[in-house]
């Protein structure tokens, strides 16, 4: 498996896009290929929520009537969050997962997994609470943001080429990049997506050594785990890839938001204009 990851990772400066949120107000510290651009990086938003809508359908976790008319999975955090997107060799999103950072004074009122099954459960709503907070309270510790990861998706075609794990990993490396994070993460057990979560370093949310359960999900008709990470301890065996991914991070093509009241800047580097995906949704099973 390490050998097809670093496979994959000598010409992923080609595939990897990283889309900046409109709240990143210095997004071209630490990049070397960025882009200005609210026309391009919504055209690739909406290529991204294209890409989740097939895979979540076709495996069921969502129904139709959930999506939009043309097929959209859209969630209020993708116009706030950092998001990792794989394109293949003709520009089309084939990959995506999402980062939602906050302030480490935040609180479990303000993260979505205030919304898990898990908060409503009597037995259980308090250990999930005192858990999340405790993690918040090591970031505010040591001094690292706090961010909530989802929509993971990978289409078909690219399942057998390692893309899921080159996401996640570089889910590792963006942490680094942007200072350090701890992240909390909620993983469906379907297609082991939380087995090989915690393979590359996950574990369970915890409180005096009892460790907050897995629960059945009837939004998404599946079992469900909570997961957290800390960018600063992977895997071992994948320390060196999230260090190789980290400096490709560098000069992967970003695409921000036009500053306010700006509709056309220039680029600090002109970055890969990747055409819009015009064929069929992408299907994953």
């Amino acid at each position: 498996m390490l050998k097809l990851l670093e496979r994959n990772i000598a010409a992923i400066e080609d595939r990897l896009i990283l889309l900046a949120p409109p709240s990143a107000t210095s997004v071209q510290d630490g990049f070397e290929n960025v882009t200005f651009d609210s026309h391009r990086r919504d055209e690739l938003i909406r290529e991204m929520q294209q890409l989740r809508g097939s895979v979540y359908l076709e495996d069921g976790a969502l129904a139709r009537h959930e999506l939009s008319q043309d097929g959209l999975h859209q969630t209020p955090e993708d116009d706030r969050s950092w998001h990792l997107l794989m394109v293949d060799p003709d520009h089309h999103v084939t990959g995506c997962i999402w980062y939602l950072d906050h302030p480490n004074t935040t609180s479990i009122q303000s993260l979505r997994v205030r919304n898990s099954p898990l908060a409503k459960m009597e037995r259980w709503r308090d250990t999930l609470r005192v858990a999340v907070e405790s993690e918040i309270a090591r970031a505010r510790r040591d001094a690292l943001r706090y961010i909530e990861v989802g929509g993971w998706a990978v289409s078909k075609q690219c399942r057998c080429k390692a893309e899921g794990l080159l996401l996640a990993l570089a889910g590792y490396s963006l942490g680094r990049h942007l200072g350090g994070a701890l992240f909390i993460t909620t993983a469906t057990v379907r297609h082991s997506s939380s087995a090989i979560l915690r393979r590359l370093g996950g574990s369970s949310l915890e409180v005096d050594g009892t460790a907050v359960p897995s629960y059945f999900d009837p939004k998404y008709n599946c079992e469900m785990e909570l997961l957290r990470f800390d960018s600063r301890s992977p895997n071992a065996k994948y320390t060196g890839i999230v260090n190789l991914l980290r400096d490709k991070l560098r000069n992967a093509a970003v695409f921000a938001s036009d500053p306010i009241g700006v509709s056309s800047v220039p680029r600090f580097v002109r970055a890969p204009q990747f055409r819009s995906q015009t064929g069929e949704p992408l299907a994953a099973a």
